[in-house]
């Protein structure tokens, strides 16, 4: 059931980082997302294409990628390497990395720009990807036998 969850959750995690990453690209502006400008001259970024690649790359694609993996179990070389727990299988470990850079992501986010309702509740999935993941029988399903 656990497993379930955490499904659920990168799922929806990765849709909105490819969803709110590409909306930002289309429109650097922040028109689509309801964003203003003056929430980037804390930073050095002109508009938010480059914050909107990184958040469809880091919130959308990088979790979609570790949800592939969690489903299939698929052995990726590549993905593999950079895989610093050997005795897990890769879909685990970027599970857990993607709640690390979800979080990371929102408290950056807060420090930068206004408060929007959105940051509190994808904040929460981060923080819920890496509960979930961390339980032992989620742990167990991807300890690898070597």
């Amino acid at each position: 059931f656990e497993l379930y969850i955490l499904w659920v959750w990168m799922a929806f995690l990765s849709l909105n980082g490819i969803m709110g990453g590409g909306m930002l690209m289309i429109k650097p502006d922040g028109s689509l997302l309801g964003m203003q400008a003056n929430w980037l001259d804390q930073t050095s970024f002109p508009d938010f294409f480059v914050p909107g690649f990184l958040l469809l790359l880091f919130n959308g694609i990088f979790p979609l990628i570790a949800l592939w993996g969690l489903i299939w179990k698929k052995e990726v070389k590549a993905f593999s390497a950079l895989n610093p727990l050997q005795d897990k299988h890769w879909s685990w470990t970027f599970t857990a990395w993607s709640g690390i850079i979800t979080i990371w992501w929102i408290i950056i986010q807060q420090l930068i720009t206004s408060f929007f309702i959105l940051q509190p509740i994808i904040a929460a999935i981060g923080l819920m990807n890496l509960m979930l993941v961390l339980m032992p029988r989620i742990q167990m399903s991807y300890t690898l036998n070597k």
